[in-house]
């Protein structure tokens, strides 16, 4: 006991002369430095996964989309796609991006913000245009969009691969309704077609995958969690935490 009570003021003595060596300014930012981190508290809220319907969201819009490019639904039941996509998907996918946000997933966030408004706006162009008509100004927006898809699935990758493929995917589908936009190809009108199709089964197993790892509370089907992805999953509050004081909402800027 007399040895830590030796050791105890030892401490208090070398933090003394450390703030005897600082500046008055320096001193005085040392001491409301430790005060801080004795009384300030971060409250964190867990709340359920979006992914899995954000990703059933991105199957809907994406199937019914390609049953427009391969004739499956007649090109004068455009209209009806349109409201299906404003009225069920884009609520999906806006909802899906805020929950990501609050999730401190911004990988989710930005995926789901920028498929939302990719989808709202070829709903709005749907209800607008001729049954069958292409846009170019909507095909230029697809590049856009196949873009920022590509990166997000980049950043996915790091953590998650089945999301991510599901990500990579969504580019790849806007690219080749990009090239079909501003072609009006019958080609690429077919081509897009099946890759819509084909994201939207991969869409489906994702979000059953998550769907299952949320319910069971561990890997059911594989998403491919590496890295921080597996640690999130298996990792204690110590891991989720750590660094939780440079996180954006904590840290003074984004």
């Amino acid at each position: 006991m007399a040895e830590d009570a030796h050791q105890g003021n030892g401490s208090a003595g070398a933090r003394d002369v450390t703030m005897r060596e600082l500046s008055p300014q320096a001193a005085a930012r040392e001491e409301l430095s430790r005060r801080l981190e004795r009384m300030v508290r971060i409250n964190v809220r867990p709340i359920a996964s979006p992914l899995p319907y954000g990703f059933l969201g991105l199957a809907a819009a994406t199937i019914l989309v390609a049953s427009l490019n391969l004739h499956w639904i007649p090109a004068t039941e455009g209209t009806v796609v349109a409201f299906a996509l404003l009225a069920f998907v884009v609520p999906l996918q806006a909802t899906a991006s805020v929950f990501g946000t609050l999730g401190r997933d911004g990988v989710a966030a930005t995926g789901m913000a920028v498929l939302s408004g990719t989808w709202a706006t070829f709903g709005v162009t749907l209800l607008t245009s001729p049954p069958g008509s292409a846009s170019k100004a909507l095909g230029v927006l697809l590049i856009i969009s196949a873009i920022s898809m590509l990166l997000v699935a980049a950043a996915a990758a790091l953590g998650k691969l089945v999301p991510a493929a599901v990500l990579f995917g969504a580019s790849l589908r806007f690219a080749t309704a990009a090239v079909y936009q501003l072609t009006a190809s019958p080609a690429w009108r077919q081509i897009t077609g099946w890759v819509g199709v084909a994201l939207g089964a991969l869409a489906i197993y994702a979000a059953f995958a998550a769907l299952l790892e949320a319910m069971q509370g561990k890997t059911i089907l594989p998403l491919g969690r590496r890295q921080k992805g597996r640690q999130a999953e298996e990792g204690g509050l110590t891991e989720q935490l750590i660094d939780i004081t440079h996180e954006p909402g904590v840290r003074v800027q984004l």
